[in-house]
C-alpha cells in the first residue's frame, strides 16, 4: 500500500511549528530514536517503515513504504528505515521540586537545544525550564539530536521572570566576571541558567542572579570571546555533579 498524498502533506507540514501545534503531532526518524520513543510514555500516532524492517514493528501497526516514499516524507539527508508520528503530550503544571535544573533563556539553535537535552539526560537533570522564545523541543532537528533523551527529560516553556520570582532555589549563570567554576563549591540543588547564543542571559535575569560562574580560558592569546552554549552547559553540569561526588567521598 502506497503512502497517500494527504499523508505526505501532513508529515512534511510538521516541519513547521504552527502545524505541529495544530495537529498535536511531531516527527521522529531513525531506528534508534523511534525505538526509544516506542519504549516511552509518548503516544504513537502512526509508523511508516520499509519492508526490510517491518518485522521489528508489527506491534505498532506499521505502514510499509518504499525507500523512495520514505525520502519524500523524511527531513533527513539519509533516511533510516523508519519514520513515526507521536502525539505531543499535554502541558502539565510545573512542580517547584528541588534538585539540579537547567533554565534556557531564548536558545535559538535546534542543535544546541537537542545537545543540551541529551546532556541533561546524561547528568541526571530531569527538568529543563525554557523561555517561551526558546526553539520548540518538538522541532525535528531537536528531536533527532537528542537521540531519544527527550523521552527522559521534562521540558517546560514558561515566563522565566515569573518562574524565578517564585522559586527558592539558588540561581547560577555563566559570566566572564564570575567566580572560577573550578574553585567553586557548588550545591546539589540549584538552577543553571544558560543564555541566548548571540546575546547571553538577558539583563533582567542578570540583575537578580547573585551566583555568577566563569569557565576560565587557558589559551595563550585568549582571543575566543565565548564558548558554544551546549559546550558551556556540559562543563558546568560536570562541575556541579563532580562537587556532589567529592562531598560523598569526604
Amino acid at each position: 500500500m502506497s503512502i497517500s498524498k494527504s499523508q505526505i502533506k501532513l508529515i512534511t507540514s510538521l516541519q513547521q511549528k504552527k502545524y505541529r501545534l495544530k495537529e498535536s503531532l511531531f516527527v521522529v526518524e531513525g531506528i534508534k530514536v523511534v525505538d526509544e520513543f516506542l519504549k516511552s510514555d509518548f503516544e504513537l500516532n502512526s509508523l511508516f517503515c520499509t519492508e526490510d524492517v517491518k518485522e521489528c514493528y508489527f506491534g505498532s501497526n506499521p505502514e510499509i513504504i518504499t525507500e523512495i516514499e520514505l525520502k519524500k516524507i523524511s527531513g533527513l539527508k539519509s533516511p533510516n528505515k523508519v519514520l513515526a508520528l507521536f502525539k505531543i503530550p499535554k502541558e502539565t503544571r510545573i512542580d517547584q521540586l528541588l534538585g539540579l535544573k537547567v533554565m534556557l533563556d531564548d536558545i535559538n539553535d535546534p542543535g544546541n537545544l537537542g545537545t543540551i537535552i541529551r546532556l541533561c539526560d546524561w547528568f541526571g537533570v530531569k527538568e529543563i525550564i525554557c523561555s517561551k522564545n526558546t526553539v520548540d523541543c518538538y522541532n525535528s532537528k531537536v528531536v533527532q539530536s537528542t537521540m531519544g533523551s527527550l523521552t527522559r527529560v521534562n521540558i517546560k516553556y514558561v515566563d522565566l521572570m515569573s518562574y524565578i520570582e517564585q522559586t527558592s532555589q539558588p540561581l547560577f549563570i555563566a559570566d566572564m566576571e564570575g567566580e572560577n567554576v573550578y574553585n567553586s563549591k557548588l550545591p546539589s540543588d540549584g538552577i543553571v541558567i544558560m543564555g541566548n547564543e548571540a546575546n547571553g542571559v538577558s539583563n533582567d535575569i542578570k540583575k537578580i542572579v547573585t551566583h555568577k560562574l566563569t569557565i576560565p580560558r587557558y589559551g595563550e592569546i585568549q582571543a575566543t570571546e565565548s564558548l558554544n552554549v551546549a559546550t558551556a552547559t556540559a562543563i558546568l553540569l560536570n562541575e556541579f555533579r563532580r562537587n556532589i561526588f567529592i562531598e560523598k567521598l569526604s
